[in-house]
């Protein structure tokens, strides 16, 4: 986040918007010029950019232009404006320009895709294929790919924008790029060249999807104790095992798979690699969907593996014993991921409960004139902005490069316990309307709990962050 305009949010949204919508008629060239009318007197500091992006669109001639790749020009501006801010500059707490012009874009596809169908999708259990295409034409399922290979190597406050805008419509959806995004990143991050070459490119353009398979029947937060197993024969590996809790699990393709290369290793993380499993590989069974209370939408499934034969090339990284280092540190990234979705789910159930409190009527007057309800309204107001600072917080020092576990820790316990209370608190503005499938506020009521338990349990990362500023990785003020 870095200094920038102010402007209208509204009107911005809407010309965007009306650009959005029209995309698919422009020429590349014209696009690009449709979208520096918009911008161009709003966000001066990117006069000079403006050039750099219509070069850039000239590149799809020929093509069905898209409007994420003229926004591409401006999220990869992000480090060059931040490296010229003047030093001694005030501390800023605004989105820089491109961020914002992302979020909106995002908002509106959200309102114009997901929202009409969010709540009948999501009670009959249908998947979402429809906003899945589009979110492949936004390029989203790049999001942490990174340019070689076609990704758009969105900046992690980005990150957490797409995450934060898609979770206030349906937060299952923003699931399906979730689980995707942590293993696109682990594999740009840990990969040999011939798996970042032979993957990468096809997960960017969503061509291709994958998630990732940590958890057991038998193990959860305890990683070193799972039970999965893949023995070396040759040049290749076979696993066996149980896989839980996984999302994507019928669309993976690979699917980054933790197993123990060496059982007996003490300590155990010595023994644990992770194994890139192709789609339609012998003996890898998707066995059942779990049913859950909320986070409907993408599938969530327990996996069998037996005696599943796959290529010794399929080692992530190359080197055995790596394993739980590598998805550690995805983990750290993921946090962030899961605290945005939970931003996004506070933040729509507090704009659901100030929209009714202000329509509702009882005793003749507006419910929001009730000292009850204004209590409950300003609670809500200042949580949710105090849980999107410590998102924003982890986003950028993740973006610094620096470790992330004790601040993407804060920041996915706080958030989320701050989801499930804005759920509530709306439920009770609502009163019995809020019981309601007629009505959101059930579902963000169903959705939340799964923030608190996923990307490990808040309270398993309170102990994380109290060992981080223990042992003196991190400091408070």
């Amino acid at each position: 986040m870095e200094a920038s305009p102010t402007h209208e949010d509204g009107s911005l949204h809407a010309e965007l918007d009306k650009v959005n919508r029209e995309s698919f008629e422009f020429s590349p060239a014209g696009l690009a010029d449709e979208v520096a009318g918009v911008i161009d007197g709003q966000y001066p500091e990117f006069e000079g950019v403006l050039s750099h992006v219509t070069t850039g669109m000239l590149c799809y001639e020929g093509e069905q232009p898209r409007l994420i790749d003229v926004l591409n020009g401006f999220v990869q501006q992000r480090a060059h404006a931040a490296a010229s801010r003047e030093p001694g500059a005030g501390m800023d707490f605004e989105l820089s320009a491109e961020q914002r012009l992302f979020r909106d874009t995002l908002r509106a596809f959200v309102d114009e895709q997901i929202r009409p169908v969010a709540r009948e999708w999501e009670a009959s259990g249908r998947y979402p294929d429809e906003i899945v295409t589009t979110m492949r034409q936004l390029g989203l399922f790049g999001l942490a790919v990174p340019e070689e290979y076609g990704g758009m190597a969105a900046d992690m406050v980005s990150l957490a924008l797409a995450f934060e805008e898609i979770s206030r419509g349906w937060m299952g959806v923003a699931g399906i790029i979730g689980s995707h995004s942590l293993s696109c990143w682990m594999i740009a991050s840990y990969g040999t060249p011939e798996q970042k070459r032979a993957h990468l490119p096809a997960l960017a353009s969503g061509e291709r999807r994958t998630g990732i398979a940590l958890t057991e029947p038998g193990a959860g937060s305890d990683l070193q104790g799972i039970q999965t197993t893949a023995r070396r024969d040759g040049d290749s590996y076979v696993i066996n095992g149980r896989k839980t809790w996984i999302t994507n699990a019928r669309h993976a393709d690979p699917l980054p798979v933790l197993v123990k290369t060496d059982p007996a290793a003490e300590p155990a993380h010595k023994g644990m690699s992770v194994l890139l499993v192709d789609a339609g590989t012998p003996g890898f069974e998707v066995v059942r969907d779990l049913p859950k209370l909320g986070y409907h939408g993408p599938e969530t499934c327990e996996l069998l593996l037996d005696d599943v034969r796959v290529p010794a090339a399929s080692l992530l990284g190359g080197t055995e014993g790596s394993g739980l280092q590598q998805v550690l540190a995805a983990l750290e990234k993921g946090r962030i991921n899961v605290a945005a979705r939970a931003v996004g789910v506070a933040q729509e159930a507090y704009d659901q409960a100030l929209r009714y409190a202000g329509e509702r009527e009882a005793f003749g007057q507006k419910i929001a004139g009730f000292q009850a309800v204004q209590l409950k309204l300003a609670d809500m107001a200042m949580k949710l902005q105090a849980a999107r600072l410590l998102v924003y917080w982890a986003a950028s020092k993740a973006d610094a490069g620096q470790r992330t576990d004790l601040e993407s820790g804060m920041a996915k316990v706080y958030a989320s316990d701050v989801a499930q209370e804005c759920a509530i608190a709306a439920m009770q503005v609502h009163g019995g309307y809020g019981y309601s499938r007629e009505f959101t506020i059930e579902r963000l009521y169903r959705d939340a709990p799964l923030m608190v338990i996923g990307e490990g349990t808040n309270d398993i990362l309170r102990t994380v962050i109290a060992k981080a500023l223990t042992a003196g990785r991190g400091s408070i003020g």
